[in-house]
């Protein structure tokens, strides 16, 4: 209306691609419906004219008529004009297909390609995140580490067995017996404060006599016995044990891991075996910590291992 040009719908080329593929389609079922036609009326006709028309009466291979086997070769092009529509040529054709999974893979690698760029956008906020985190801990450790030293008035120590590949437990257990080790651990903490994760101290049958414990648990409301004290991270149980000049840190090992940092003193059983564990002790670094006492105790008939009394002091 008014001279305006009516606008021509708008196909895509995969669009135009299906249409084409489906008029060709249409093309070889018609193509393949006129020769069934003319195989018919061929066949008839050859009949008739042998026949009715005598033409090539008489005409025999093998005492077969001459048109039988010129039906049965013309019906053998037609089964093979059949087979070539349905079979050989698919509805697409195997090109169409090559170029359609060619596509299809085309969009897949760019679909990959978003989610690399995604990922990677992803894992590099995940790294600055991480660098971040682990740069304020160093920091509160540190803070930690320098607020301690000033107002130090004891000396935190570790106490631990460890074997020669620094296994100290599986299954929260301890691996080994050493009754003259046991002796060692109940002198030494005997009347001080020992600090432990929850698992260490879920590992005794009854809080140790003569010892104020100091539990490290993230869970609220976690119940023990009167008389033990219960934080929720290191700091807060060297604070708690302020008062006692000795206070010993037990176990477990991520608390060991977190008072290598902090602790004064290592009193260290290296038992002389290797053992299967699940739980480790942190390596003592040489360039840290200094050996001040060496003590051995042979294999016998009441320790089934060889081990030794070692003492560290932070350098």
């Amino acid at each position: 209306m008014f001279g305006k040009k009516k606008q021509t719908p708008q196909i895509d080329k995969e669009q135009l691609e299906l249409i084409e593929n489906a008029q060709r389609r249409i093309r070889q079922k018609k193509r393949l419906y006129i020769h069934f036609v003319i195989f018919l009326i061929g066949a008839v006709f050859l009949i008739l004219a042998n026949t009715v028309l005598g033409i090539g009466k008489g005409v025999q291979f093998f005492g077969i008529d001459w048109f039988v086997y010129a039906i049965f070769a013309w019906l053998f092009f037609f089964v093979y004009h059949v087979f070539n529509v349905f079979v050989t040529h698919k509805f697409m054709g195997k090109n169409w297909e090559k170029q359609q999974l060619d596509k299809l893979v085309a969009k897949q690698q760019q679909r990959i390609e978003k989610l690399k760029e995604g990922f990677l956008k992803e894992e590099k906020l995940m790294a600055q995140n991480q660098a971040y985190t682990e740069a304020n801990a160093e920091k509160t450790i540190e803070k930690a580490i320098e607020e301690t030293s000033k107002k130090k008035t004891s000396e935190l120590t570790i106490i631990v067995a460890a074997g020669e590949n620094n296994a100290i437990g599986k299954d929260n257990q301890l691996i080994w017996h050493l009754s003259d080790d046991l002796k060692r651990f109940k002198s030494l903490t005997n009347g001080h404060h020992i600090i432990m994760g929850r698992k260490t101290f879920e590992s005794f049958p009854k809080p140790l006599p003569n010892r104020t414990h100091i539990v490290i648990s993230r869970q609220e409301n976690y119940k023990v016995p009167d008389g033990v004290i219960v934080v929720n991270n290191l700091e807060d149980a060297i604070d708690a044990a302020r008062n006692d000049k000795q206070p010993f840190v037990i176990g477990g090992g991520e608390i060991y891991k977190q008072a290598m940092l902090l602790a004064d003193k290592i009193e260290l059983t290296r038992v002389h075996h290797s053992f299967e564990a699940d739980t480790f002790f942190p390596k003592i670094d040489s360039s840290l910590w200094k050996e001040t006492s060496n003590t051995f105790h042979g294999k016998d008939e009441d320790h089934d291992y060889s081990f030794s009394f070692l003492t560290y002091e932070r350098r």
